[in-house]
């Protein structure tokens, strides 16, 4: 993810954190300075924000050493104002898997709420809740009630919370795996109504926010789900584009600036000796074009890592691909050549004809 910093690499996971992050941290100052006018309280309210996210990056790593067990890979963890990302390269197939792989996050959060508490109650220190404020009160019992906060949070069966993804797992057991995804985010749509109307008329920030963000996550996934349902069993041989140009790596940027305007191709497979060596991507041309004009080699402006499908896979497997690692374009070969290319564009594309052709059959 752009604007993200490195943090480091554990279980064989890299963990990002997003540049934004650094905007709650001085929010968090600001509001304890003003409050207590003490550099002490400013110190302590970023080291508990500090904590609240090593709980929110130990809740991801739940979700992603459970999805390791089922032979599903987890391309990064990241570390955003809202939370935590996990980047799973699929969700499981199996709905008994897939409801364990969502349980893991909350019940990771769940322990330390527990440890924390045992403690707390073993040594006396637990004090009443009314006691307690979002920036006063002891550490360790605040730590507490914002985990117990979120694992009700995540709980919550409406997409993309964890919660969505076990109504979802559960629903599947009984139903087609299609139909269950139209349930659960109809649920969580309703429930993001709720939210949206009493946030509205309560004069709840807040609650607005958690809506917009249930609804349109609720939406994302029923449509990811529904795509991915109707590209099931449609080899990419049968909706790659076969009309396209390719690149030398030699070539100038000015070159492929003359490729692009000469017809409606945005990326652009980079060849070298019959083999495909990158892909020139449009944002990168333009990008390069504005630092170092149009003399530099698209070898030096290439994406070195690309997705390389075949030709017999299944459309469905290149749109996981493609949605994975976040690309437009991918190269297809059959039996070590280059054939076509798929494009997200040329899959809606594609669907779009499927469902007219679809409609005409219909009596």
């Amino acid at each position: 993810m752009k604007w993200s910093v490195r943090l480091g690499t554990y279980f064989g996971i890299p963990v990002f954190m997003h540049l934004t992050f650094l905007l709650l941290l001085a929010w968090v100052a600001i509001v304890h300075w003003t409050q207590y006018r003490s550099a002490e309280a400013v110190v302590g309210g970023i080291v508990f924000i500090i904590v609240i996210f090593v709980c929110v990056v130990l809740h991801e790593f739940g979700h992603a050493l459970t999805a390791r067990r089922y032979g599903i890979k987890t391309r990064d963890i990241t570390l955003l104002p809202i939370g935590g990302l996990a980047r799973l390269e699929r969700m499981p197939d199996e709905p008994r898997h897939e409801l364990w792989v969502a349980l893991a996050g909350p019940a990771v959060n769940l322990v330390i709420a527990a440890l924390l508490w045992g403690f707390l109650a073993g040594t006396g220190l637990l004090v009443p809740l009314d006691r307690l404020t979002i920036t006063g009160g002891p550490f360790l019992e605040r730590l507490l009630v914002v985990n117990v906060f979120l694992v009700a949070f995540n709980l919550i069966p409406a997409f993309p919370m964890d919660g969505g993804r076990v109504l979802r797992a559960l629903l599947a057991t009984r139903l087609e795996y299609t139909r269950a995804t139209s349930i659960a985010a109809a649920v969580g749509q309703s429930l993001a109504f709720i939210f949206g109307f009493i946030g509205l008329f309560g004069g709840n920030p807040i609650l607005l926010f958690i809506a917009f963000f249930v609804w349109i996550g609720a939406a994302s996934e029923a449509s990811m789900v529904q795509m991915k349902s109707s590209l099931g069993g449609i080899p990419i041989a049968r909706a790659m584009i076969t009309d396209y140009r390719t690149i030398p790596s030699d070539a100038t940027l000015a070159e492929a600036v003359e490729l692009t305007l000469a017809g409606s191709q945005k990326d652009f497979p980079v060849v070298e000796g019959g083999s495909v060596v990158g892909v020139l991507v449009q944002k990168d041309l333009l990008g390069a074009l504005a630092r170092q004009g149009p003399g530099v080699r698209v070898s030096d402006v290439m994406q070195h890592e690309f997705e390389m499908l075949d030709a017999a896979e299944m459309l469905e497997t290149a749109f996981q691909r493609l949605t994975a690692c976040r690309c437009n374009t991918a190269p297809v070969s059959f039996q070590g050549g280059l054939v076509g290319l798929v494009t997200m564009d040329n899959i809606g594309e594609f669907m779009s004809i499927q469902g007219a052709l679809h409609k005409a059959r219909k009596p």
